[in-house]
């Protein structure tokens, strides 16, 4: 079995207030959380939307998106990433050690 880290990021503002609950030790929102080994364009794993019923999710019902979830650690393969290849090097240097004396400072 793999662990794996994941950071979760909600805009609580969006959760809807007629969706929480009383629990014995506080008040609780069901929230669905869906993870994907790649990373999308801006570097997270999945998101978090508040739990739909099965009659809900039957009914076509509206799903409430709050945030993002990124996988930070895991001791699984799966979710490692290769390390980014930069595209360009940090530094250019020019071909030749001419210069231009034309250049006006």
């Amino acid at each position: 079995m793999s662990t794996v880290g994941i950071s979760l990021s909600i805009d609580v503002t969006k959760l809807r207030k007629e969706r929480l609950y009383k629990g014995k030790k506080g008040t609780y929102a069901d929230l669905t959380v869906f993870v994907n080994s790649d990373k999308d364009d801006y570097g997270k794993n999945g998101g978090i939307m508040e739990s739909l019923s099965q009659e809900e999710r039957d009914s076509g019902a509206d799903k409430n998106w709050l945030g993002d979830a990124k996988v930070f650690w895991s001791d699984s393969d799966e979710f490692k990433q290769a390390p980014k290849q930069d595209a360009a090097p940090a530094h250019h240097k020019p071909a030749t050690d001419e210069f231009d004396d034309d250049i006006p400072f």
